[in-house]
């Protein structure tokens, strides 16, 4: 199942470039030109960056190496996406463009267009060779076969015979009048419909402007070309600026029913899927811890993926959230990516960078509620999955539950055991447009506050990014919820 799904996204992307190659290279160049081969290349190459870029990590290929080929390679795919859903919105222009207006064919009561004018016909020149007559064939002026005639001799419409050098006379003679060409006008030449038919190059096909035919198409081609490039180019530029401005601030005020009056207006600030990396790393974590620290918080969440590699390639990225600052302090459970990246050594990690870790287990704060955390599901590969009896099952509920869970799926298990509040990541609120849509097959909860009967699950965007640093219409954030109390 694992390699049919791995070849299907295979075939998909050989499809989507090979589509993008037609329109932004084929259709636009001419064959064997420069263009056309930096086109081709560049078309073949950056995906080899895109596959190097999914592939390093696991491969445990050298950290730095992993740099250099995300950027490029995950940039590409996030361009990809957006060359590929542009385009295939300028389908929908290109047949209108291309025909429309159509050349308007000239009506039958306006008669055919006017022909050029006749070009006066030069005189023939001499014959070369004369035919000699005798002195007695010419009488009175007459010339021969026309004997007793006045005038000149020769055929009529031509002028005198040159007399021959050894006293004959040479009779010019015009050479062969050829038939005009079938549509031309009443008394025009051959030549004059000559030269009134376009000449054209033997090979090279009919000669077209750029508004007709093949020359049309091409205009057309490109300007669809570089609209597509420009569009895909500004959207994903500005999302990845989104990305590395640092996550906005939002507030969300949450009321609980078993919350006591003395809990009221309680602050946690829930920090989700940071995804500190090769290509966001120290300076993205102190851009969140300070964001965070602002806020002024009683309690930090950590809600998972917090890292893409290993303590040794990504500790010194994660220094900075040692800086974290809260009244209660800051807690963290486990993501799907902890378990890809080495789960326990970043809970070591993690404890020693001052964050409590709640594995699977529960903690009294003192505001009057219980704070509870399991690992993420994907733990279950590793033996570490999510336990709710050993987390809730022998908890007092008349108290208050907010449960730390990676994933929103988890919101079924937290009601079956009474939990008040879920706090959670993992979908990135798409992320990339039209990921929401395929996020919300996978999630109940895409993003922001939902209620599941007595419970309610509010999921974070995430302050980071997966893969291209690029967020489009699902700006990263940072979530501080505010409790309230219903007896307040």
């Amino acid at each position: 199942m694992v390699l049919l799904v791995i070849l299907l996204i295979l075939a998909l992307l050989g499809a989507a470039h090979w589509y993008v190659w037609r329109r932004l290279v084929r259709d636009v160049t001419r064959p064997g030109g420069p263009a056309r081969r930096a086109g081709t290349v560049a078309v073949v190459v950056l995906p080899l960056f895109s596959v190097a870029a999914m592939t390093a990590g696991r491969a445990d290929a050298p950290f730095r190496l992993q740099q250099v080929v995300s950027w490029p390679g995950f940039l590409w795919l996030a361009l990809l996406l957006y060359l590929v859903l542009t385009l295939l919105a300028t389908e929908l222009l290109r047949p209108l463009l291309t025909r429309w207006p159509r050349p308007r064919p000239p009506r039958p009561s306006e008669g055919p267009h006017p022909s050029p004018p006749a070009a006066e016909p030069a005189p023939p020149a001499p014959a070369a060779v004369g035919i000699r007559s005798s002195p007695e064939d010419f009488v009175q002026g007459g010339g021969p076969g026309r004997s007793g005639e006045t005038g000149h001799s020769g055929p009529v419409g031509h002028p005198p015979a040159d007399p021959a050098p050894d006293g004959g006379t040479a009779l010019a003679t015009a050479p062969p009048q050829e038939a005009p060409a079938a549509g031309a006008p009443e008394g025009a030449t051959h030549a004059d419909s000559m030269a009134a038919k376009p000449q054209e190059t033997p090979g090279a096909g009919p000669q077209e402007g750029p508004g007709d035919g093949m020359g049309r198409r091409r205009f057309v081609a490109r300007v669809l070309a570089g609209t597509a490039v420009a569009v895909a180019t500004g959207t994903v530029a500005n999302g990845a600026h989104t990305v590395l401005r640092g996550p906005a601030v939002k507030r969300v005020t949450v009321p609980l029913a078993k919350l006591p009056r003395s809990a009221h207006g309680y602050r946690i600030a829930v920090v989700s899927d940071i995804h500190l990396g090769p290509t966001l790393g120290r300076a993205h974590a102190q851009r969140i811890v300070d964001a965070v620290n602002a806020t002024q918080p009683d309690l930090i969440a950590v809600v998972g993926d917090l890292v893409d590699g290993s303590v040794e390639n990504l500790g010194p990225a994660a220094e900075p959230l040692a800086r974290f600052r809260a009244r209660h302090g800051s807690f963290f459970v486990t993501g799907n990516h902890e378990y890809f990246s080495g789960a326990e050594q970043w809970v070591d990690e993690v404890r020693d960078l001052g964050m409590r870790p709640l594995r699977n287990e529960r903690v009294e704060i003192a505001a009057g509620f219980d704070l509870a955390g399991v690992n993420d599901v994907a733990g279950a590969n590793y033996g570490d999955g999510p336990d709710f009896v050993r987390a809730l099952g022998d908890r007092d509920r008349a108290r208050t539950a907010v449960l730390l869970a990676h994933q929103p799926v988890m919101i079924h298990d937290a009601v079956r055991h009474g939990v008040d509040l879920q706090l959670s990541g993992h979908t990135h609120g798409g992320q990339m447009w039209p990921g929401n849509l395929l996020a919300e097959l996978a999630n109940p909860t895409v993003e922001g506050l939902e209620r599941y009967g007595d419970t309610q699950l509010y999921v974070s965007r995430g302050a980071g990014a997966w893969g291209p640093p690029v967020r489009v219409g699902a700006p990263s954030d940072i979530t501080v919820v505010q409790l309230a109390s219903r007896q307040a």
